[in-house]
């Protein structure tokens, strides 16, 4: 999955959270916590195999965190780019919405 497919997921959850419960902010903090996870167990495997002679038990707890493992910058945008995008969408909506 690319940057634009994980922009398109994470606005649409957002959206379908804010329409359930009318609250933006929860929308933003779930697909954003979906998408960070998903690259923390994905760096995680990468630090296993590079560093961890195929074993999780020699991982350290900050092994996903190592920044070693985040080498590219799809790896970066595909969690930053959710973030910022749903973020900025629940801030500019809670705006909105005070203003009213």
């Amino acid at each position: 999955m690319g940057l634009l497919e994980h922009l398109v997921i994470a606005v649409i959850v957002q959206f379908v959270m804010a329409r359930l419960t009318g609250n933006w902010w929860l929308g933003a903090a779930l697909a954003s916590a979906y998408f960070l996870g998903r690259e923390i167990a994905q760096a995680e495997y990468r630090w296993i195999e590079l560093y961890g002679g195929g074993l999780r038990s020699n991982m350290p707890w900050w092994g996903p965190l190592d920044l070693r493992v985040w080498t590219t910058l799809d790896q970066w945008l595909d969690w930053i780019g959710p973030l910022v995008a749903t973020v900025l969408i629940a801030w500019t909506r809670g705006r909105r919405t005070a203003a009213d």
